[in-house]
C-alpha cells in the first residue's frame, strides 16, 4: 500500500489500522486532576468559613469592647445615685421594709407601665398579672410611666391590699387585687 499526504505514516512500534474505530478519547491523567480540583474546592471552602468565622469572632469582640468602653464612660458622668437614709437618720417615722410587686416594666407606648417579667411566686403573680400587661393605677396613684410605677409601689404599704388597674394585651381592662410584699 502506498502512502499518501492525505494518510499519516504508522509510527514506529504500532500496528497500522485501517479502520480507526471512535470511541471515546482516553486521558490517563484526568482522574489525577479530578482529585485535585476536588482538593482545592475543600480546602478554599474550608479557609473561606475559617476566615468569615474568625471575622465574626473578632467583630463580636469588638463591639463588646465599644459597648463596655460606653458603658462606662456613661458611668463615668452619670450623677451619682441617692441612697436612702436609714431608719436612724430619720427623724419621722422609721419605715423599715420597701414594697414590692415582683414585676418588671418598662414605659408603655402610650399611658402606663408594661409588664415584661413577673416574678414566681411573687404579689404580682399571685394578683394575676402576666407578661404583657400594662398597669394603669395603683390605689389611687395614676400610673403614666414606668417611674410613675415605682413611686406609687414605693409608697404602698406591705402587707396591705390595693386595687391594680390593668389593660391586657387582649386590650380589656380589668380590676386586680393586689398585696405588695416585702423586699428582704
Amino acid at each position: 500500500m502506498e502512502q499518501t499526504a492525505l494518510r499519516p505514516k504508522p509510527i514506529p512500534g504500532q500496528e497500522r489500522r485501517d479502520d480507526p474505530e471512535p470511541g471515546p478519547a482516553r486521558h490517563p491523567h484526568a482522574a489525577r486532576r479530578r482529585g485535585r480540583r476536588i482538593r482545592s474546592l475543600l480546602f478554599g471552602l474550608i479557609v473561606g468559613t475559617v476566615l468569615v468565622l474568625s471575622g465574626v469572632g473578632i467583630g463580636t469582640v469588638g463591639a463588646t469592647v465599644i459597648g463596655m468602653s460606653r458603658l462606662a464612660e456613661l458611668q463615668h458622668h452619670a450623677p451619682p445615685t441617692p441612697t436612702r437614709p436609714t431608719p436612724s437618720a430619720t427623724a419621722g417615722p422609721s419605715r423599715t421594709a420597701a414594697a414590692t410587686l415582683g414585676v418588671e416594666a418598662v414605659d408603655a407606648e402610650k399611658v402606663g407601665a408594661l409588664v415584661v417579667a413577673v416574678h414566681v411566686p411573687g404579689p404580682g403573680y399571685t394578683a394575676g398579672l402576666v407578661r404583657g400587661d400594662v398597669l394603669l393605677q395603683l390605689g389611687d396613684r395614676r400610673i403614666d410611666s414606668a417611674a410613675d410605677l415605682v413611686r406609687a409601689v414605693t409608697d404602698a404599704r406591705p402587707g396591705h391590699e390595693a386595687k391594680l388597674t390593668v389593660r391586657h394585651e387582649s386590650g380589656g381592662y380589668q380590676q386586680l387585687t393586689v398585696t405588695p410584699g416585702v423586699v428582704t
